[in-house]
């Protein structure tokens, strides 16, 4: 297929560049990947949506404050986004940069783009693929991102973070640190909302995978089976794979809460069936790619011609999800991160090999 295939017209002022004063307030497209059907709903209509006996999956993973300014000794402007600390104590990230800073350069924090330099600088060691490799010569990354991370906004969020950005691009359950994108699925969920679904009966558990910032990279690839995914580090436990068995058991549904739950369960399964998985994942899940586990996910919408528009394309039938976001602009909806969300339930031949478009 080809990356033309997933396009889509998208006025700009749908781009939600804000959260809504209330996370679960949003609207909810609900697709129904066997017949194409579409509903219109609140998100607190999930509740209704999800059954006692099935299962939701959440990915627990917690955004880093990645993206740091800095100067280099020359006087020339940076911008750091951390993709991935490493437990050698270095970071691979993307640089930006007038001009391309040379191994061994020193780069010096500021608080933002126009800020004095601080005490705390970090050292260019390398470079792997089109990243750099930095390391902190003074305090650690830790501290460096306490004292002077921004939240990792998207790039089409036209304006810099602000203070209710380090609460409301996280998720309310986020707990493992490593994350430079947020999981938006689930920025949905309050409190109020989560003590609903457990009051209905409803199991959840959580994966792990902590998203990067190639989530933003386009597909340059003509033919999208030539395009290869980035590498992002899932933790799929004993627990996940034994709830999973529970819920078919008892006739559930397994319900992945974004494609970062699906990408986790998927990968984990890759062989056939669900085992324990704790490493690095470049799956990519495309028409024509099987799913093992999931039975229905809640997801934003997304990027035209992105990996993730394939991934729902593949779950529900490209022509539905074409048809379900022309929809979507027609109603007005919010996009992205920060914007609606859709409850989309499978398209059988989701589960074979060869599914193109539907």
């Amino acid at each position: 297929m080809l990356r033309q295939d997933f396009q889509f017209d998208l006025p700009g002022e749908l781009i939600a560049q804000e959260p809504l004063a209330e996370r679960s307030s949003s609207r909810l497209l609900v697709l129904e990947g066997a017949s194409g059907d579409l509903f219109h709903k609140q998100f607190t209509d999930i509740v209704d949506l999800i059954n006692p006996e099935d299962l939701l999956v959440f990915n627990n993973t917690k955004v880093l404050p990645a993206r740091l300014f800095g100067v280099k000794q020359t006087g020339g402007r940076v911008e750091i986004l951390i993709e991935r600390l490493r437990a050698d104590g270095s970071a691979v990230a993307q640089v930006r940069a007038s001009k391309t800073p040379r191994d061994g350069a020193a780069i010096y924090i500021t608080s933002d783009e126009e800020s004095d330099k601080s005490e705390f600088y970090v050292r260019v060691v390398g470079r792997e693929g089109s990243m750099y490799l930095l390391e902190p010569e003074v305090g650690d990354w830790r501290e460096i991102m306490r004292r002077f991370g921004h939240m990792p906004l998207p790039p089409y969020i036209d304006r810099p973070d602000n203070e209710s950005d380090q609460d409301r691009y996280q998720t309310v359950y986020a707990s493992k640190e490593g994350a430079v994108a947020a999981p938006t699925a689930g920025l949905h969920f309050d409190r109020n909302l989560l003590r609903d679904l457990s009051a209905k009966g409803v199991a959840s558990v959580e994966v792990t995978l902590h998203v990067g910032a190639g989530t933003f990279q386009p597909v340059r690839a003509e033919r999208i089976e030539d395009h290869h995914m980035h590498a992002e580090t899932i933790d799929v436990g004993l627990t996940v794979c034994e709830a999973v068995d529970a819920c078919r058991d008892g006739g559930g549904r397994v319900v992945a809460v974004g494609t970062t739950a699906v990408r986790s369960l998927e990968a984990a399964a890759a062989a056939g069936s669900l085992v324990p998985f704790h490493g690095d994942t470049d799956i990519f899940l495309y028409p024509g790619r099987p799913f093992r586990v999931v039975d229905a996910m809640i997801t934003n919408f997304h990027l035209p011609e992105s990996t993730l528009i394939m991934l729902v394309s593949a779950f529900a039938g490209r022509e539905h999800v074409l048809a379900a976001y022309r929809a979507a602009v027609s109603q007005r909806y919010r996009f992205f991160s920060y914007g609606d969300a859709m409850f989309i339930t499978a398209h059988p031949e989701a589960r074979r090999e060869g599914l193109l478009e539907i």
